[in-house]
């Protein structure tokens, strides 16, 4: 046989060249102390420059019932402050109610939710919100804020995508940052630019939520919702609004924004309000089909781990929707006032920007010096409104933000806007 040739001799192995050296890392300034943190620093200029206008609106307490009127420093003024759009708040059913709820039940919860810390009243309650809104079910939260950023936070993750108005309220985006979704944003009420960018995204994520408010916080407007349901739709999103300003004002009844169009409750997946301005408690909800309402109420961390709202305020928010129900005026006046103050405002020459049906209306002066002296002057005549400045609007649109109260008067509304001329 042939002999086998040898294997070769081995190469010798080169080195591997050593690692360059990490570059040095840049000199950290640390802040140490906490007067040191740079967002200390620039709330401390903000609140310089608001007390450099003489007075600082912030923190002002008021005396007795917050509602169309208020007692400031003993004196009586027209109180624009308040959002207890239908002045259920001091309405002597839902006081009494929240008096015997206390009575029989103490002052407190005493637990979370999900561990005893229910009573008969909590169930009915939220019966009752899901009976109003057209809902299979509901789930009542211990505050509004909490509730965008605990149901958005919990139900989406890093694969999915949530696109929301950009003037979306900070809940909504505290609970997009707490879930690790993409977050996108699309100009305000802009339907089309929605359609576009869930044209584009959504194939690439598993789950997709786009989040609008009933009537906007800061300017008073309502979304074209019908034209929202058509472009989620088309594109097998969920659809969540937020009716905190919305709810108990818009509609024949005020069952919201879906019940001024008409729309089929079923055809939005989350419904979110709050108990604490129509309905004069405290409080969010989630009204949504039993599914994700199970779902919420047995892996929701702030249903589970927190302690829900008190007897009191479950008594107050049930006996206020009752009373919504049986006194339908209510819901017409706040409706009616809002156009007057509106339509006032207009022929004045005030700026109310885009605020429509809504009883959220704006006056955007622009400036904040001015804004703030405006409203220390409007206080020192006997009207008390909140000046709006950055960040919760752009700094060339600071405001005074009036909030209609069906206990308004057709001559309180008319005195205060001839002062603001």
């Amino acid at each position: 046989p042939a002999p086998v040739p040898a294997a070769p001799a081995p190469v010798p192995a080169v080195p591997a060249a050593p690692d360059p050296a990490p570059a040095p890392a840049a000199p950290v300034r640390q802040e140490r102390a906490f007067e040191d943190w740079a967002e200390y620093a620039e709330l401390q200029g903000r609140l310089r420059q608001t007390e450099s206008s003489g007075s600082n609106p912030y923190g002002r307490t008021h005396e007795g019932f917050n509602s169309a009127l208020a007692t400031v420093d003993g004196t009586k003024v027209v109180n624009f402050a308040a959002f207890n759009y239908l002045a259920l708040s001091h309405h002597p059913r839902v006081r009494q109610a929240a008096k015997d709820a206390v009575d029989r039940y103490g002052t407190s919860a005493s637990a979370t939710p999900l561990l005893f810390g229910e009573t008969p009243l909590h169930h009915e309650l939220e019966a009752e919100i899901a009976g109003f809104v057209g809902a299979e079910a509901a789930i009542v939260f211990s505050g509004g804020h909490a509730t965008n950023v605990a149901t958005v936070g919990h139900l989406f993750g890093p694969e999915d995508l949530v696109v929301h108005d950009a003037w979306i309220h900070d809940s909504t985006v505290r609970g997009c940052i707490l879930s690790g979704a993409r977050r996108r944003s699309f100009p305000h009420n802009d339907w089309a630019a929605l359609d576009r960018i869930l044209a584009g995204a959504r194939a690439s994520h598993r789950r997709a939520l786009v989040v609008i408010e009933g009537a906007y916080s800061q300017d008073g407007d309502i979304p074209d919702l019908p034209r929202f349901i058509e472009v989620k739709k088309r594109h097998g999103a969920m659809l969540m609004i937020d009716e905190a300003h919305s709810i108990g004002v818009l509609g024949r009844t005020g069952r919201g924004v879906g019940e001024h169009y008409g729309t089929d409750p079923a055809d939005v997946d989350l419904w979110m309000g709050t108990l604490s301005k129509a309905l004069g408690s405290l409080g969010g909800y989630i009204a949504a089909r039993r599914p994700i309402i199970e779902y919420l109420k047995f892996t929701a961390p702030l249903h589970i781990f927190s302690t829900g709202i008190s007897p009191a305020n479950a008594a107050a928010a049930l006996e206020a929707l009752r009373v919504v129900q049986d006194e339908p005026e209510r819901v017409a006046r706040v409706q009616e006032l809002a156009e007057f103050f509106r339509a006032g405002a207009r022929a004045r020459g005030l700026d109310v920007g885009v605020s429509r049906l809504s009883a959220v209306i704006p006056v955007i002066t622009g400036d904040w010096e001015k804004t703030m002296a405006l409203s220390n002057s409007l206080l020192e005549r006997g009207v008390n409104v909140m000046p709006i400045g950055y960040p919760a609007v752009p700094r060339d649109q600071c405001r005074l933000r009036f909030f209609i109260n069906a206990d308004h008067s057709e001559a309180d509304l008319e005195h205060s806007l001839d002062l603001l001329v």
